[in-house]
C-alpha cells in the first residue's frame, strides 16, 4: 500500500456526466477570454477606441494593460477570502453562479463602448475581467472532488481542451460573421461583446445542472468576514506544512506573468509588429486553438504517467522557445529571404510560431491546475484554489504592468523578451518542488482533519 492510500481513503472518480458538466464551463468561458481579452476586443480597444495618438499605440497598450492589471489586483485581494467562505459554507456553486452572471452582464455592455469612450471601456473591462477571473478560481476548486490524484491530469486536460474547442466555435463564428476589428467595420464588430456574453450564458448551463456541491456547511456562529479572515490566516500559517504548494505558487507567479502577457498582447503584437492581414489573423486564431487543445489533452494524459511537475517544467521550456521565436520572427524572415532567395512575409512565418505557442499555452495551464489539485486537501480545495487564483492574478498584475511600462520605452517587439526571462525564473524555482512530498502533505492533512 502506498503512503498516500494508507493515510486516507482514495477519492472516487465522478461520473462522466459531472466531469463533462465541469468541463463545459471551460468551453463556455473561452468566449470571453478569446473574444474580449485576446483576439477581438483587445485589438479593437487599442487600435480604434483609443487609437494611435502619434506614439505607435503606446498609450493605448498601456491603458489596456492597466485595465487588466486592476482587475487582477481585485482578484488578489478577494480571491482567498471568497475561497475560505466557499469552503466553510459549501457554497462553491453559488459563488460560481454570481461570477457567471456578472461576467455575462458586463460583457454584453461592451456594445456601448464606441471610439473615444475610453473610460467606459476601461471600467467594463475591469469589472468583466474581474468577474471572469474569479469564476476561473471557483470552477477550478471543484477539480479535487472529481477524481483520484492519478486522474486529475486527464480531467484538467480535458477541461482545457474542451475550452479551446469552445473558443474555436465562438471566435471562429465571430471572425467570419463580424469581420475585422477596424474603425470602418465598427458597427458590426461592436456586437462582439453581446455575442460573447450570449455564448457564455447558454453553454455554461450544463455546469450548474450537472456539477454537484459536496461538503457540509458549517454553522456561521460569527460574521462570514471574520470566518474568512480566520481561515485564510490559518491557511497561511499552515502553508509551512504545504511547503511544495507554496514553492509551486511562487513558480506559478512567474510563469503565469508570462502567459498573461501573451494572452493580452499576442494579437496586438500581430497587428502592430508583424503587420498581418485579416486572413492570416483568422488562420492564426484557428491554429492556436487547435494546437492548444491538442497540448492540453495530450499532455493531460502524459502528466499522469511521467509526473505533473516534470510535464509543467517541459511546457515552460516550450514557452521559452516560443517567446524567442515570436521576438525573432521579423529578423528570421528577412534572413531566410536573403539566404534562400525566398519571398516570405513575417506573417507567414508567424503561423509556424503560433503552433509552438499554442502547444505551450494549453499544456502549461492544464499542468499547473492539476498540480494544485494534487496538493490540495478536499476540505481546503476552494481556499487553496483561491491562492492559486491569487498567484495567477498577481502574476497578471506584475507581468502586464511590467510589459505595459517596458513597451513605452523600448517598443512592443523588444519588450516581449521579458516573457522568456519570466519562464526561466519559473523553471528554476519549480526545481525545488517535490511532487510526492506535496501529495503526502495533502493526504496527511485529510487523515488528521477528516474529509
Amino acid at each position: 500500500m502506498s503512503p498516500l492510500t494508507s493515510v486516507t481513503p482514495p477519492r472516487t472518480r465522478a461520473s462522466r456526466k459531472e466531469i463533462l458538466g465541469w468541463a463545459m464551463f471551460d468551453f463556455a468561458n473561452q468566449a470571453y477570454t478569446l473574444l474580449i481579452i485576446t483576439v477581438v476586443f483587445g485589438e479593437l480597444f487599442t487600435t480604434v477606441i483609443v487609437g494611435d495618438r502619434g506614439d505607435g499605440y503606446r498609450l493605448a497598450n498601456f491603458l489596456w494593460s492597466l485595465a487588466l492589471a486592476v482587475s487582477y489586483l481585485l482578484v488578489v485581494v478577494t480571491g482567498p477570502l471568497c475561497g475560505a467562505v466557499m469552503d466553510y459554507q459549501a457554497s462553491k456553486k453559488r459563488f460560481l453562479f454570481a461570477s457567471y452572471l456578472a461576467t455575462v452582464a458586463t460583457t454584453a455592455m461592451l456594445y456601448f463602448v464606441a471610439p473615444g469612450y475610453v473610460v467606459l471601456g476601461l471600467l467594463l473591462i475591469v469589472v468583466s475581467n474581474y468577474a471572469y477571473s474569479m469564476g476561473e478560481s471557483f470552477i477550478a476548486a471543484f477539480l479535487p472532488d472529481l477524481g483520484p490524484p492519478e486522474d486529475l491530469g486527464k480531467i484538467s486536460g480535458f477541461g482545457w481542451a474542451l475550452g479551446y474547442v469552445g473558443g474555436l466555435f465562438a471566435a471562429g463564428f465571430t471572425l467570419v460573421a463580424l469581420g475585422e476589428a477596424t474603425a470602418e467595420n465598427f458597427e458590426r464588430i461592436r456586437w462582439v461583446g453581446p455575442f460573447a456574453a450570449a455564448f457564455f450564458l447558454v453553454t455554461a448551463i450544463p455546469t450548474f445542472l450537472w456539477v454537484k456541491e459536496r461538503g457540509t456547511p458549517q454553522p456561521p456562529g460569527k460574521p462570514y468576514r471574520e470566518i474568512a479572515w480566520e481561515r485564510v490566516s490559518t491557511t497561511l500559517h499552515e502553508l509551512r506544512r504545504f511547503r511544495d504548494l507554496g514553492i509551486f505558487l511562487v513558480s506559478l507567479l512567474f510563469s503565469m506573468a508570462g502567459v498573461y502577457i501573451i494572452i493580452a498582447f499576442a494579437f496586438i503584437y500581430g497587428a502592430q509588429v508583424i503587420g498581418w492581414d485579416e486572413s492570416i489573423r483568422n488562420l492564426m486564431f484557428i491554429i492556436v486553438q487547435i494546437t492548444a487543445a491538442a497540448g492540453a489533452l495530450g499532455f493531460g494524459f502524459i502528466q499522469d504517467r511521467i509526473g505533473t511537475k516534470v510535464t509543467y517544467l517541459f511546457t515552460l521550456g516550450l514557452w521559452v522557445a516560443a517567446i524567442l521565436a515570436i521576438w525573432a520572427t521579423p529578423e528570421v524572415t528577412a534572413f531566410l529571404n536573403a539566404r534562400f532567395a525566398l519571398d516570405w512575409e513575417a506573417q507567414h512565418l508567424f503561423l509556424f510560431v503560433g503552433c509552438l505557442a499554442g502547444l505551450s499555452l494549453g499544456s502549461s495551464q492544464s499542468a499547473s491546475r492539476a498540480l494544485v489539485g494534487l496538493f490540495s486537501p478536499t476540505r481546503k480545495a476552494a481556499e487553496f484554489f483561491g491562492f492559486w487564483g491569487l498567484a495567477n492574478k498577481l502574476a497578471g498584475v506584475f507581468g502586464i504592468v511590467a510589459l505595459g511600462l517596458l513597451q513605452t520605452v523600448v517598443g512592443l517587439q523588444a519588450s516581449i523578451l521579458l516573457c522568456a526571462a519570466l519562464f526561466i525564473v519559473a523553471i528554476l524555482i519549480c526545481l525545488a518542488v517535490d511532487q510526492a512530498r506535496g501529495q503526502r502533505a495533502a493526504a496527511e492533512w485529510e487523515a488528521r482533519n477528516g474529509r
